[in-house]
């Protein structure tokens, strides 16, 4: 069994070598990123306009987790 520390570079190769040879980036990441919107409509039981709402609280709230994050760390807030 490999360390995790070897697995974790296997896994940055495996991603970085698959990511070069994808011409269109876009049509790769279509299927996630609808289900990402869906997961948000579904939430707001099919309302567009809140589901909007939902969206930008979830970034809003990774935001607000990355600057604390960050200030724990001692970096820029």
């Amino acid at each position: 069994m490999l360390p995790p520390s070897e697995r974790v570079l296997r896994a940055k190769l495996a991603a970085h070598t698959s990511w070069a040879n994808t011409e269109d980036r876009t049509a790769r990441t279509v299927n996630g990123r609808k289900a990402f919107d869906e997961k948000f409509l579904a939430e707001a039981n099919g309302d567009p306009v809140r589901a909007a709402h939902l969206r930008k609280a979830f970034f809003a709230r990774l935001a607000l987790k990355s600057a604390a994050a960050r200030r724990r760390r001692g970096g820029a807030a």
